[in-house]
């Protein structure tokens, strides 16, 4: 089966950064991302199975954040759910980067329906992302 023939869609997200230089070394060498195809002004970067792409936009707009668990959140923010193994490991890679985290790695409703670990951190654009992994991957869309 190839990635084509895969029963789950994988997505397209295309995001500003104001440094192409810094998030190749970001999405790259620090993320340890596949880079695709590119261009002077995007970067297309393997995403787990999915298209991202990092397009040079110099003009950068405000942030928002909301109120989640005694953290400010940003908004927007875009990420992967991960196993909770591989969450760790990132978040060590992340450490070992010396990547300062918008909210550090946590777990959140511990022992109950949906707890999941998540960390917080903006690429070197200023763009958020959020990692995560579930105790239970059945429980992504649980209430």
């Amino acid at each position: 089966m190839t990635v084509l023939d895969s029963p789950l869609p994988r997505f397209h997200l295309a995001v500003p950064v104001d440094d192409l230089a810094a998030a190749i070394r970001f999405y790259g060498d620090v993320l340890g991302l596949d880079r695709g195809r590119s261009a002077d002004t995007w970067v297309d970067w393997n995403l787990h199975g999915h298209q991202f792409v990092t397009h040079l936009a110099p003009e950068r707009t405000r942030s928002v954040h909301n109120p989640v668990d005694g953290h400010d959140v940003p908004v927007p923010h875009f990420g992967l759910i991960l196993t909770v193994d591989r969450f760790h490991e990132l978040a060590g890679r992340l450490r070992t980067a010396g990547v300062e985290f918008v909210i550090e790695p946590y777990v959140r409703f511990e022992g109950e329906t949906g707890e999941q670990w998540t960390m917080f951190l903006r690429d070197p654009a200023g763009n958020a992302l959020e990692f995560k992994a579930f105790a239970d991957d059945s429980q992504v869309f649980a209430s």
